[in-house]
């Protein structure tokens, strides 16, 4: 007799038993049974699951040769499910076929749709795709291999990617790596293996042949594994030749009364495990013209596609002044980048006219991306707004004297004013001359207001056709107020002037301020300038200010009481503003490096501290609070605490940190179950 039947027969031996059982018991069982479905509670279970579904077997084998699967079957312990296979689950190398990837009960089934390449080594990445089914624990950095050819790669290169200007984890970013030296490697040709980043930025490219390779990370939006210049993308300086060494590591086992003990167990180490990849983008846009319209008879608006270091010319085309350039005929006021062009116009014949006709000259790139000067013509087209049929009949029953316009002045400052800000205002239309014996400030001194020395005023940088600016030495906690006769200020259009101006505001006393300063090591780097950054609580910039390269020093006074952080960047070229990088030029993006603790900054307080910018590794070094891609906690997971305070005397709460030495080292990245490796640790035993 076959088991089969044997455990067929047991069972109903078993079943035909109860049959013998008195009908009184019976009942009474039955009696129980009803009242326990009947009765209301929560079930009692066992303690929550924290782990992750554990691989069991594979169809072919984990690094299996000389097998040309079609279809492979991967079972687990217990039920799963895939998280967005579509983009986490990935074939190096690459296949032209998007595969299919299924979950079902305890098993994953993929099916390949390419033929594949002889004597090569396959590497199906699951990322963190999977999960069990019922509580979500999360199986991370999971892969399997296998070889159409007799023998197997495995070497292997791991590290993280971070957001060059944030230092944020670069979440799903593809990183590949390819044996091609030449400098269109990764433009023109395709990654050769590549692999996906985690929630926290880590990353390994697995089952690679001994040699030399060149290490990319893109956000490949359009899947062809190679780099477009709008694309984020991130650069290794060096070439990487990856190896391995025998190691020991240790292991701690729990047992069942809960005690644990510590085992080692021989390995084998990966090399490198530590690459550091900072992505950037270079704010690449088409040179084109996106925008243009006329706002209103006055105005003319051109918006360009990208940034412009050389502005575009207008001419008329036809009409009374055909051929005159905007130089002659309107002003131009633009932003910093030069993308938004707004062109006042000035003569009145212009602005009768409701259709012009413009040649806009301006530079753009062809197919090689290269720049070349066009030439589009464009009709700017006046629209009158609608008028009601209401509004209509009370202009015709009033007496039709037209309402006269004014250039409006604005005040760019509250009631309240800042101790070191200067004084800004803003006409609605551009400003032709002020006749400053109308313009007057004034300081109330007990209950008096007493006249001051007017500053000079001058063009606002930010926008100097319409604003103008004054720099002065405010009283802490002094009344002032500014006050501007009507007609002071005359447009560009004479007939137009202001109307009276009168704005009162108080200056913030001393004792309503923080005062921060640091000490920063090292105060250069590589021969560059430090700037500090400091940083409201959505990580961004409130101040920045040079640091000093002599002492390190930087004091950053009158700060609003409040929480706050700080950044500080490597001015390479010393223009005192962040700059990213350039890919075809091999140029980093300068680099960051984050205060890890947060700063509660309290009225009438100074706060010196000592900061030593590779005193923590680069990964760990953003606050927790202000990271915008937080990784996905495991269940029963706690947030991690990196929000260290300062103590009461100001002094930094310090718990100790890594380094990561060089610009280009010192990653707190893990090896093995919870880092960069796969299941099986990676970490192999021999």
């Amino acid at each position: 007799m076959n088991n089969e039947n044997a455990k067929t027969k047991h069972a109903e031996t078993k079943i035909g038993g109860m049959y013998a059982l008195p009908l009184a018991v019976a009942a009474i069982v039955f009696a129980v049974l009803l009242a326990a479905c009947a009765s209301i509670g929560n079930p009692e279970g066992g303690p929550r699951d924290y782990q992750p579904p554990v691989f069991v077997r594979s169809t072919p084998m984990p690094g299996q040769t000389g097998v040309t699967p079609s279809r492979l079957e991967l079972y687990f312990d217990e039920n799963v499910s895939l998280d967005d296979a579509f983009n986490k689950v990935i074939i190096s190398p690459v296949q032209k076929s998007t595969p299919v990837v299924r979950a079902g009960g305890r098993r994953i089934t993929v099916e390949l749709r390419d033929t594949l390449q002889p004597n090569t080594t396959y590497t199906i990445d699951f990322a963190d795709a999977i999960r069990d089914l019922n509580e979500g624990n999360i199986l991370d950095g999971f892969a399997i291999d296998f070889a159409t050819g007799d023998s197997i790669d495995s070497l292997q290169i791991s590290g993280i990617v971070l957001s060059a200007r944030d230092l944020e984890p670069a979440q799903g970013i593809t990183v590949g790596v390819t044996t091609d030296m030449s400098d269109t490697a990764f433009v023109k040709s395709p990654l050769q293996r590549i692999a996906r980043t985690n929630q926290r930025g880590q990353f390994t490219i697995r089952n690679l042949k001994a040699g030399t390779y060149r290490i990319f990370a893109v956000n490949d939006v359009n899947r062809d594994n190679c780099w477009d210049r709008s694309e984020d993308v991130a650069f290794y300086d060096l070439d990487i030749v990856p190896s391995s060494r025998p190691t020991i590591v240790s292991d701690t086992l729990r047992s069942s009364e809960g005690t644990d003990s510590i085992v080692e167990r021989d390995a084998t180490l990966f090399l490198p495990n530590d690459v550091l990849l900072t992505w950037f983008n270079e704010d690449y846009h088409a040179q084109y013209i996106k925008d243009s319209q006329r706002p209103d008879r006055r105005r003319l608006f051109v918006g360009m596609g990208a940034p412009h270091d050389t502005l575009p010319t207008l001419t008329l085309v036809g009409g009374p002044r055909d051929g005159d350039t905007d130089a002659d005929w309107a002003l131009l006021q633009a932003n910093a980048n030069s993308d938004s062009l707004t062109y006042w116009i000035r003569d009145p014949e212009l602005l009768a006219i409701d259709t012009l006709r413009v040649s806009v000259h301006h530079s753009a790139q062809d197919s090689l991306s290269r720049r070349v000067w066009v030439n589009d013509t464009i009709n700017f087209i006046y629209r009158a707004p609608k008028v009601s049929k209401k509004k209509k009949k009370e202009e015709a029953d009033s007496l039709n004297v037209p309402e006269r316009e004014f250039a409006t002045l604005t005040v760019k400052s509250q009631s309240s004013h800042e101790v070191y800000a200067p004084m800004r205002i803003e006409s609605a239309l551009p400003i032709s001359r002020i006749d400053t014996t109308g313009v007057y400030l004034q300081q109330q001194v007990d209950s008096v207001w007493k006249d001051l020395v007017l500053p000079p005023l001058r063009p606002d940088s930010l926008n100097p056709l319409l604003g103008r600016v004054f720099d002065y030495r405010w009283d802490p906690g002094a009344k002032y107020r500014l006050l501007v006769d009507s007609a002071a200020v005359t447009s560009i259009y004479d007939s137009i002037h202001n109307k009276a101006l009168r704005h009162e505001f108080t200056i913030k006393k001393l004792e309503e301020y923080s005062n921060l300063a640091f000490t920063i090591k090292p105060s250069m780097v590589d021969g560059h300038a430090l700037c500090f950054e400091l940083l409201n609580n959505s990580d961004k910039v409130m101040r920045t200010v040079p640091v000093d390269t002599a002492t390190g020093k930087v004091v950053v006074p009158y700060i609003t009481p409040g929480t706050y952080y700080a950044r500080v960047f490597i001015d390479a070229n010393g223009n005192g503003r962040w700059d990213t990088g350039n890919f075809a030029e091999r140029l980093q993006p300068e680099e960051v490096a984050y205060f890890d603790k947060k700063l509660e900054l309290k009225a009438n307080w100074d706060n010196e501290l000592a900061w030593d910018i590779y005193a923590k590794a680069i990964d760990t070094q953003k606050p927790y609070a202000i990271l915008k891609n937080k990784p996905k906690l495991k269940p029963g997971e706690k947030a991690p605490d990196q929000e260290e305070e300062l103590d009461e005397w100001g002094e930094p709460i310090n718990r100790g940190g890594s380094r990561r030495g060089t610009s280009r080292q010192g990653l707190s990245l893990p090896v093995g179950r919870n880092g960069l490796q796969t299941a099986d640790d990676r970490v192999q035993r021999r």
